[in-house]
C-alpha cells in the first residue's frame, strides 16, 4: 500500500466470538500496529477492552509504537442497527498516529485518518 492509503480491516462477530481474549488482543494489536484500522462488528467487553489498553501500553514501551485510538458507541445507534438489533457495540481502533477522534456524538463518530 502506499504511504496515504489506509488500509480498513473490518472483523465480523462470528470470527470474534471463536476467538479468545488474548487473540483478539494479538489480532488488534498486530493490524494497528502496521497502520491499519480495525473496526469490530461486536465491540470488546470492558474487561477485554482494558486488557487490550494494558498490553498497548506494553507495547509503547518496547517499540516505537504510538498507542491506539479506540471509539466505540452502541450498536442501536451505529449504521448497521437496521441489519442487527442485539445489543452490541460497534469499535474502531487505529493507530493513534494517525486516527484522531474529531467529534463523538450519540449517533457519529467523526474521525480524520492520516
Amino acid at each position: 500500500m502506499g504511504e496515504g492509503n489506509v488500509q480498513i480491516n473490518m472483523i465480523s462477530a462470528n470470527k470474534l466470538q471463536s476467538m479468545s481474549t488474548m487473540d483478539k488482543i494479538r489480532l488488534i494489536l498486530d493490524d494497528v500496529s502496521k497502520g491499519r484500522i480495525v473496526i469490530l462488528e461486536k465491540g470488546l467487553d470492558p474487561r477485554e477492552e482494558a486488557q487490550l489498553i494494558e498490553h498497548t501500553m506494553l507495547k509503547i514501551r518496547d517499540s516505537q509504537f504510538y498507542g491506539i485510538e479506540i471509539q466505540s458507541y452502541p450498536r442501536s445507534s451505529s449504521p448497521w442497527s437496521i441489519l442487527r438489533r442485539d445489543g452490541n457495540r460497534l469499535t474502531v481502533i487505529g493507530p493513534a498516529d494517525r486516527l484522531k477522534t474529531v467529534k463523538r456524538e450519540r449517533d457519529v463518530i467523526e474521525a480524520i485518518i492520516s
